[in-house]
């Protein structure tokens, strides 16, 4: 798969560190040869960096069961990554940028987010709501101990020390969403202002955001990823945006692919980006995914798809 993607054109690729171990440093040794750049997502739901006594919060058969960021052990985690980059390390593998974390503004990868035994009722749209806002805070304090702790174990490395600190991707689902499937979330806007709070902005380079804005229209697409976008700033007045994941559904599997609608949608979206790039609020967009997410693949009957050639081309120099 890394050969195809490094075939097609693609300089960057987001990868994970995730158990088992060895097999996510063999991927990053991979992409590496094949000399594309890579963003490294560090998943801290991985059991390792949590006491044996630890039980992972249940998503009472509808979601995967996930951590507690309030359970995450900081010493077993800077164990976990120092080993891990010392490794990548010997290997000669440089990492472009590093995201500590995925999407912890929603219970699917936050165990201090609640899944609801019925869904259908009426999630909380704010901190105060959240069923236990204690868990949830003191989490977010690990959190900002890990990023200070990545960015410690990145200067301590050889090859990545000057690679660019990423905030974990938020999640863009809207409340209605988190209504239908019953789980608790939070704005990204009120997220980054929770850990600004808590001094985030002297540890990352850009925070991160996943964009799905689950329509076609370019008009209705502009405003939605502009909105979502609001919180991006120069590095001067804040801090820009990296979107670590965004995608454009196509539920076609017939071949050859009929990608005409999509490829109108990805071309509103890099617009939007192109805009931010400008004015310096966006510095990286990582389309998700290649070929394992039947609806929003880019690999297509064999090949890239004409959509999925427009959503990773590089963009032009003015």
């Amino acid at each position: 798969m890394l050969g195809e993607i490094a075939a097609s054109g693609a300089t960057h690729v987001r990868l994970s560190l995730s158990r088992p171990v060895d097999k996510s440093i063999e991927a990053l040794d991979i992409a590496n040869r094949l000399g594309l750049r890579i963003l490294l997502e560090i998943q801290l739901a991985n059991k390792s960096y949590y006491a044996e006594t630890v039980r992972p919060r249940s998503g009472l058969g509808r979601i995967w069961d996930i951590n507690r960021l309030s359970d995450l052990d900081l010493d077993r985690y800077r164990a976990g990554l120092g080993d891990a980059l010392r490794r990548i390390d010997a290997l000669g593998i440089r990492l472009d940028a590093v995201e500590p974390g995925n999407e912890i503004n929603l219970a699917g990868y936050n165990g201090d987010l609640a899944v609801y035994q019925k869904p259908g009722r009426t999630t909380p749209r704010k901190i105060s709501e959240l069923a236990d806002r204690a868990a949830f805070e003191k989490g977010l304090d690990n959190y900002i101990a890990a990023l200070k702790i990545t960015r410690d174990e990145l200067r301590a490395s050889v090859n990545s020390r000057d690679a660019a600190m990423i905030s974990a991707g938020l999640s863009d689902m809207g409340p209605k969403e988190a209504d239908r499937q019953g789980m608790e979330r939070l704005d990204p806007a009120e997220m980054i202002g929770l850990l600004k709070a808590r001094g985030m902005d002297e540890l990352v380079d850009a925070y991160g955001i996943h964009i799905y804005p689950a329509r076609k229209n370019p008009t209705a697409i502009q405003s939605v990823v502009t909105k979502l976008l609001d919180f991006c700033e120069p590095a001067g007045q804040g801090r820009p945006c990296w979107v670590t994941e965004w995608g454009i559904a196509n539920t076609a599997r017939a071949c050859p692919v009929d990608d005409r609608e999509r490829e109108g949608a990805i071309a509103a979206m890099r617009a939007v980006f192109g805009d931010f790039a400008k004015a310096k609020r966006l510095d990286a967009a990582f389309y998700y995914d290649w070929d394992t997410q039947q609806t929003y693949r880019l690999w297509r009957c064999g090949a890239l798809s004409p959509a999925g050639a427009l959503a990773i081309e590089p963009e032009k120099a003015d």
